[in-house]
């Protein structure tokens, strides 16, 4: 029998190398009752409005063999929307696009086409990050974010290894997908949307106080053999009522190995929402925990709404956790959550 972690390996590849039908055979299987809009590259590069790319190819036929160098050659203070196209590869370096930079559309050739790849552990988790993004007005489409640095020891300051960094105002990533195996998307600050991502884990893996929403993304769990209790998908860090974040995950589906948590209390008011969201029994029948925190689960905003599948059952769900009502799930299922409608290029 294979080990629980070629099992995982055996998994990612099949979701890796699994691609989705292109939007010109979609555009022959038209029904009158869905929405066929594809938030897809030309659509989001038509909404932007840009006049201006710089070409990325590892193999010397761009202007840069670089993401970084591109990013770099994008001036300070930039008030106009450039696009960095970066083609096929994977580039092998560390990304940052800095406070002063904003405007940007990094634009790929698909998530497992085009990968930005680093392997560094660390004490700090924003040092260990693969990519990092600080400046506001961002978009990325079609890109893999990994940082491969080995499982460190469990709860010690080399155990973190963040494959993204988001630490800015309006930031949209749609078609990525992000990998570590511990602390995979630090959502640090600010709002974020993510469309039909892909982000794999174990523990802590979205963590932060961002106000972001994931709609339609995959979830995917590798249980870390290192520890006995079982990991969690979100650690959200509100510390208040006053503070508007929370993660806010539509549809999509959650599965994998071994057993996690939709969440745990980072946060006096951690909030995390799961709707209409499929769960497979990698779901324990508890769903939340407050591992780590001692203080009063009063102000946790622990909840879930109309999600289905075996580990969406709600018989054994911690006491503090909520089962959403119609009105009260509203305000959570809406880009308005993020006041997308002022700032998105697009969004179904």
């Amino acid at each position: 029998m294979s080990s629980p972690f070629l099992q995982a390996i055996h998994i990612a590849f099949l979701v890796i190398v699994s691609v989705s039908i292109p939007a010109s055979h979609a555009a022959h299987n038209k029904s009158p009752n869905l929405n066929t809009t594809v938030l897809d590259s030309p659509l989001l590069t038509k909404k932007i409005g840009a006049n201006h790319t710089i070409k990325v190819d590892i193999n010397g036929r761009g202007d840069f063999t670089s993401v970084q160098a591109a990013i770099d050659s994008v001036p300070e203070g930039n008030g106009k929307w450039t696009i960095i196209h970066i083609r096929k590869g994977v580039y092998k370096e560390k990304v940052h696009i800095p406070e002063n930079k904003p405007y940007i559309f990094l634009r790929g050739n698909g998530r497992g086409r085009t990968s930005i790849v680093w392997s560094q552990s660390s004490k700090d988790n924003i040092e260990s990050a693969t990519f990092k993004v600080k400046a506001p007005h961002v978009v990325i489409f079609g890109i893999s974010f990994k940082n491969d640095a080995p499982t460190g020891v469990a709860q010690t300051s080399q155990n973190q290894s963040v494959a993204a960094y988001v630490g800015a105002e309006m930031v949209a990533f749609y078609h990525c997908s992000f990998y570590s195996t511990h602390n995979t998307l630090f959502d640090y600050k600010g709002r974020h949307f993510y469309h039909n991502c892909y982000i794999q884990g174990s523990v802590d893996f979205i963590f932060g106080r961002g106000r972001s929403i994931f709609h339609n993304c995959e979830i995917f769990v590798i249980a870390d053999q290192r520890v006995k209790i079982s990991g969690s998908i979100t650690a959200q860090n509100r510390q208040s009522g006053e503070d508007n974040s929370g993660f806010v995950f539509v549809k999509g589906k959650v599965y994998g190995i071994g057993g996690v948590y939709l969440g745990r209390a980072k946060g006096s008011h951690s909030r995390a929402v799961f709707a209409k969201v499929y769960m497979s029994r990698t779901i324990v029948p508890q769903g939340w925990t407050k591992w780590s925190y001692t203080g009063s689960t009063e102000n946790l905003f622990q909840a879930e709404y109309k999600c289905y599948g075996p580990g969406a059952e709600t018989e054994n769900r911690a006491s503090w956790s909520l089962q959403l009502t119609d009105e009260e799930a509203a305000p959570y299922l809406s880009v308005d959550f993020v006041d997308g409608q002022k700032w998105l290029p697009a969004w179904l």
